[in-house]
Order: C-alpha cells, then sequence, then structure tokens
C-alpha cells in the first residue's frame, strides 16, 4: 500500500474555511491570553503552561474535527481552547477588555462541562446533561455578569482573580452602587461553581456505571484524565484555603502537576475520540474475520468481543419456527431492554442482539455491529443459495448427459447395428454373385459401419458411460484404466454413491489421465477411490515430471468449479521433477 493512502482524508472546501477560521480564533486568543498575562505579571513558566493547556484543547479540537467533522466534540474542544484565555483579558488594561475578562473567566468551566456530558458523541445523551449544560452556561452568563458588575479591581484584593493584578481594570461594566454587593455575588457564584462541578463528577460516576464495557474501554483515557485534574483542582483550592499555605518546591510542583494534568485532558480526550472511531472501524474486519461460513456461536463470540459484551446472546431468524433461535436452540425473545433487532436488506427478520442495555447509549456502534452482521450473514445466504443453484446445474447436466447416452445407444447405436447386420445378410445374400466389385463396396459399406459404430460408442462413453450407471464407480474406472495410454492401477471400494458424486469423480480421474497422457511423460498410473467419514476421496498419482498448475490450464480450474458446485474440494500437489498427486474430496454422507 502506498504511503499516501495512509494520510487522513483532505477535508472539503467548506470544512477547510471552518477549520482555518476556528484556528485563527485559537491563534489570536493565545495571543492576545499571553500578552495580558505577561503585562499582569506573569512569569515566562506561567505563561508558557498557560499557553500548553489552552492549545492543547484547540489543537486537539482542530485534530478530532478534521478526522471526524460530523461529530460535535472537536468544535467543542476548540471553543474550550479559545475560552481558556477569555479570562487573561483582565491584564489588558483596556475597560472593555477587562469587562469580558472579567465577565466570561469561567466560560471555560461551562464548555468543559459540555464537552465531558456530551462525549464522545458531541451531544448530551440525557435530559438531566442537557439541563447540567445549560444551567452551566447560564451561571457563567448571569452569575459572571452579576459579580463583573459589582467588581472594581481598584477596591477588591487582588484574590478575586487568579491573576493577582495590582493595575488591571478599570471595568467598563462596573457599577459604583454595586461594590458593596461583590462579596456576597462572588461567594454564590463560587459556590454555585463548586456545587456544579460536584455534580457533574456525580454525572460521571454514573454515566461510568451504567457504560458498557466497550464504552468504559474507549472512554478510559479520557476519564482517567479528568479524574487526576480534578485532583489536583482540589489540592489548588486546598492551598489556597490553608491559614498557611505551604510556600517553596511543594506549591510549585502541585500548581505545575496541575497545569501538566490540564495539559493531559484534552489529549486524553482526542485519544479516547480516536478510539472510539477505532473501535468502530474494527466492526468492518468482522466479516473477514468470521469467514464465509460463521458459526453461530462463532459468531457470537465475535460480536460479544467488538461490543465488550461477554454475556451477549444472538438469535438468528427460524423461519419454521417464527422466532429468533440462538446456538443452542433457545428461543431468544425480542422485547425488553438490551436488544438490537437487525433485517436484511429485504426487509424481513435476520437476527437479534440481546445485549447489555447501556450498550444503547453508543447508537452508532450497535448501528456499525448491524451492518456488519447483516452482510455477514447475507453472504452466508447469498453463498448458499449459489451453491444450490450451482449443483442444480450440475445435476440437471448430469441427467441430461445420462439421458443423452442412453438416446445414442437406444437411439443412433442401435440403428448403425441393425444397419450393419442387414448389410451382413445382403453380403450373403450375394454370395454367388458374378460381380466381384460389388461384393467389395459392400464389405467398405461394412467397414465404415463399423467405425461409426466405435465412434459413437466413444462418443456415449465420453457424455456419460453407460458401465457406471450400470455398475458404479470401480468398475467404471476400472474400465478407463484400460484405455488409458499409461499403465494404471485402480484400488476402489465397492460401493456405490449418490450419482452426482460418482459422475464428478469418474470424471475427476479422466482429466487426470488426459493430462498424464498429454504433459506428465509418467511411466504409471495410480487411482484409488476410498470413502473416508463422510467424504469420498479419489486420488490420482503419476511419477511423471510434476509441475501441474490449477492457475495454468483451464482443465483443472474446471475439475476445481466442478467439485466446488457439489461442495468438493480439489488439491494439486506437483513438485517440479516429483509427480503429481491429484486429490478430490466430495461429500457423500
Amino acid at each position: 500500500m502506498e504511503r499516501h493512502q495512509n494520510r487522513p482524508p483532505v477535508p472539503p472546501g467548506p470544512l477547510r474555511i471552518r477549520l482555518a477560521a476556528a484556528a485563527l480564533a485559537a491563534a489570536v486568543s493565545a495571543s492576545a491570553g499571553a500578552w495580558a498575562y505577561h503585562r499582569a505579571g506573569g512569569s515566562a513558566g506561567d505563561i508558557a503552561r498557560d499557553l500548553a493547556v489552552g492549545l492543547a484543547y484547540a489543537g486537539g479540537g482542530l485534530t478530532a474535527w478534521w478526522h471526524r467533522p460530523a461529530n460535535r466534540t472537536g468544535p467543542l474542544m476548540v471553543a474550550e481552547g479559545v475560552a481558556w484565555f477569555l479570562g487573561n483579558l483582565q491584564g489588558t488594561g483596556v475597560p472593555a477588555l477587562f469587562a469580558v475578562g472579567a465577565w466570561w473567566e469561567a466560560l471555560n468551566m461551562a464548555v468543559l462541562v459540555h464537552l465531558v456530558l456530551s462525549f464522545p458523541d458531541g451531544r448530551p445523551g440525557s435530559a438531566p446533561a442537557r439541563r447540567l449544560v445549560v444551567f452551566s452556561y447560564g451561571l457563567v452568563a448571569v452569575g459572571g455578569l452579576l459579580r463583573a458588575l459589582t467588581y472594581d479591581p481598584a477596591v477588591v484584593a487582588v484574590e478575586a482573580t487568579y491573576l493577582s493584578c495590582n493595575d488591571c481594570g478599570p471595568n467598563l461594566l462596573h457599577v459604583p452602587a454595586l461594590a458593596g454587593l461583590f462579596t456576597p455575588v462572588d461567594t454564590v457564584y463560587r459556590a454555585l461553581g463548586w456545587l456544579l462541578s460536584i455534580v457533574l463528577v456525580v454525572a460521571i460516576v454514573r454515566r461510568w456505571q451504567q457504560a458498557s464495557v466497550a464504552r468504559r474501554r474507549a472512554l478510559l483515557p479520557a476519564w482517567i484524565a479528568i479524574a487526576i485534574a480534578s485532583a489536583f483542582l482540589l489540592w489548588d483550592l486546598l492551598l489556597l484555603l490553608l491559614p498557611s499555605p505551604p510556600a517553596g518546591l511543594l506549591q510549585s510542583a502541585v500548581f505545575l502537576l496541575s497545569d501538566v494534568t490540564q495539559v493531559a485532558v484534552p489529549v486524553a480526550f482526542l485519544v479516547g475520540l480516536l478510539r472510539m472511531r477505532l473501535q468502530r472501524a474494527e466492526v468492518g474486519d468482522l466479516v473477514m474475520d468470521l469467514g464465509s461460513d460463521p458459526d453461530q456461536d462463532r459468531l457470537r463470540a465475535a460480536l460479544g468481543r467488538v461490543l465488550g459484551d461477554p454475556g451477549l446472546r444472538l438469535g438468528l431468524w427460524a423461519e419454521e419456527k417464527g422466532e429468533y433461535v440462538d446456538g443452542s436452540g433457545q428461543s431468544v425473545r425480542g422485547d425488553g431492554p438490551g436488544r438490537t433487532r437487525v433485517d436484511s436488506s429485504r426487509g424481513t427478520p435476520l437476527a437479534l442482539l440481546h445485549h447489555d442495555p447501556a450498550l444503547a447509549q453508543d447508537p452508532a456502534l450497535l448501528e456499525a455491529v448491524g451492518a456488519a452482521l447483516r452482510l455477514a450473514l447475507e453472504n452466508v445466504w447469498l453463498r448458499t443459495q449459489a451453491k444450490e443453484v450451482t449443483s442444480r446445474i450440475v445435476r440437471a447436466a448430469d441427467a441430461e448427459r445420462g439421458r443423452l447416452e442412453r438416446d445414442l445407444h437406444d437411439g443412433a447405436q442401435a440403428r448403425l447395428v441393425f444397419a450393419k447386420m442387414a448389410l451382413r445378410r445382403v453380403d450373403r445374400a450375394l454370395a454367388d454373385h458374378p460381380d466381384p466389385s460389388l461384393r467389395a463396396s459392400l464389405a467398405e459399406v461394412e467397414e465404415s459401419l463399423t467405425l461409426a459404430l466405435e465412434e459413437l460408442r466413444g462418443i456415449a462413453h465420453g457424455i456419460h458411460p453407460a458401465v457406471l450407471t450400470r455398475e458404479g464407480l470401480g468398475p467404471a474406472l476400472t474400465a478407463l484404466a484400460q484405455q488409458a495410454a499409461v499403465p494404471v492401477v485402480v484400488a476402489a471400494e465397492p460401493r456405490r454413491y449418490d450419482p452426482v458424486v460418482e459422475s464428478t469423480a469418474y470424471f475427476t480421474v479422466c482429466e487426470a489421465l488426459a493430462n498424464v497422457a498429454k504433459h506428465a511423460r509418467a511411466r504409471a498410473v495410480s487411482v484409488s477411490a476410498r470413502h473416508t467419514g463422510d467424504r469420498l476421496v479419489v486420488e490420482t498419482v503419476d511419477d511423471g515430471i510434476g509441475g501441474a498448475d490449477t492457475a495454468a490450464g483451464s482443465g483443472l480450474r474446471g475439475l476445481a468449479d466442478r467439485l466446488a458446485a457439489v461442495d468438493g474440494i480439489l488439491h494439486v500437489d506437483s513438485p517440479a521433477g516429483g509427480g503429481t498427486r491429484i486429490r478430490a474430496e466430495l461429500p457423500c454422507g
């Protein structure tokens, strides 16, 4: 495979425009945020860590948006990256920008709530989750505005903002008459924020408990990163609340690890999102893994592995019973939670999956699994139908060959025999005829009739030998060996088989002996026919030059096709200089 085929697909024009606009917005917000943070007194390390977190969200979001444009997770991650820098605008010294930063300082937390509750599909899955998202945005919009209206950076202590800025502002939104309300408004605002965080943690835990094994496996990186980041955020809060917070190396280490884990969150979101995509891509391998004739238990195990549900039950539609039946013959009911019905492309019942009800939270995965299951089962159905049609054609052709042989034997061949007998009577009647040329002409006609009769018998034998119909495969192979161009030893069990099986085995040996005469340069050939288990095994072995190839000639390819039509198998072993072994296996149970 060429290297360029492994690259991500180039997004279409409108998507490229949106991606470019999002990248520009992230770059502008990061630049403005870094400049404002520097003006507020942030160190180079603080600015670098701040940029790392915001750009990690923006970069991960752009990547996710590119790979999965229909999923809203990518745009949400970009929005989180842009919102991350809004609070830094309080360090610009521009009143309007300060007001924007003071009002929307916590917008990134609302976007993060939205992102967590809608991951990985980009949409909050339940009504409580949607209400929580609306509440988080409403808290920032209303609570942030009330806080900004009461916030005077020249009066309020520097701890009111994470920037710890001594000369920030002025605040364009500040209403002097409301300055005394800042402390209670800020207290309530922060309390509601922490309450929202606790509710979010509870929601995450409940989603984890209700998630299927497959979804937990795909979401594990994101949940671990969120848990670690939350733990260090709690450490930050604890350090701020302590009467004499530890300083020096411990405090620096906690803040550094907090920032590092904040960077890990968007990376984990991206990894989890792509793992979900890869998990769904694994479904496409089901058809190849299952092969052309999957066993029901094997099919159930493969589906359970992909879905992460080892207890999954698979019921296939049994037309004669009018219900879904599993591999042990037990009925699988179609009502109740955790049931996914799979219909054929014709709209008829095909299969029923009885799975973990939590898998209903991932409808895209169930839809992909259902499509793969439909394809696998319909592939089996089509192969079965094709095999039945081909088998009927082979049986019809074999019956027609027998009819032609009988018609030749009972019709044209019999007439030629009668004509020859009549000609001999005429010859005896003309024994005393004075004209010798007349008797010579009669002899020539009799000879021509004899040759025509032999040719007709040969044609009839080639179409379908009468001995095969009358006496079976063993005597037919013996008669065939007597006509071969090289010495042939036959070992065949004295038993009868299905007429199609006998004729297929007979003509397999015919083709093998024809190849020996034409190409093998063999001195001797052995032919065997034996019953093994539920199969008739016919082998032709010669001591010739070998080198036979099923791909090189139409004869062996035709044999393989004819055998496949009756569910048989052809094996050809023909090393150069080592002779040729042709083995045919036919079902004869």
